[in-house]
Order: structure tokens, then sequence, then C-alpha cells
């Protein structure tokens, strides 16, 4: 998995993604979603490192099946709210 952080102002986001999909685009009906290098390709960080930072994170977006399920495992989606975008998993938390 790669995970980047992306700090703005006072904004953090998250962007964690299965290794294997970086750079493909995602198509389904009108949606059409690049899962760039430029937005996701951070460090590669194993399950544990990536749990770590998911659990103090407000605003993460998420694309890969590890990588979500990675994301149910520690608590912090909930598998009733992934969606899929040509087959492949995606979840967004947002925090408040």
């Amino acid at each position: 998995m790669y995970l980047k952080i992306h700090r703005s102002g006072g904004s953090v986001i998250v962007a964690l993604c299965d290794r294997e999909i970086l750079g493909k685009t995602l198509k389904e009906g009108d949606i059409s979603v690049t899962i760039s290098e430029e937005f996701y390709k951070g460090d590669p960080v194993s399950e544990e490192e990536a749990r770590d930072v998911l659990s103090r994170a407000g605003n993460i977006n998420i694309f890969g099946d590890r990588s979500v399920s990675c994301a149910i495992d520690c608590g912090i989606v909930n598998k009733n709210n992934v969606k899929f975008i040509d087959g492949v998993a995606h979840a967004q938390v947002f925090r408040i």
C-alpha cells in the first residue's frame, strides 16, 4: 500500500491505495477516477503503519481492496459504506 499525507493550511488529507492500482483509471457509468501518483504515491507502508496513521486522521481517501480492508479491520470504515468503482473498493472518511 502507498500512503501519502497532504497538508494545506490547517487541513490534512490522508491518501491510501493498493500498489497495483496506482496510475490506473477506473471507469463506471459517468464516473471516471484516476488513482494518480501525484495524489496517492507516498511512502510504501505496512498494514500496521497504515492503521496507525488512519486512526489519527480526520480526512481520508482510500482505494483498493487491501487498503479498504485495513480501514475496516481497524474500525475506521464501516463495510456497509464501501463503494465500488469498476470493481475496486473505495471509501472516504470525514471526521468533524
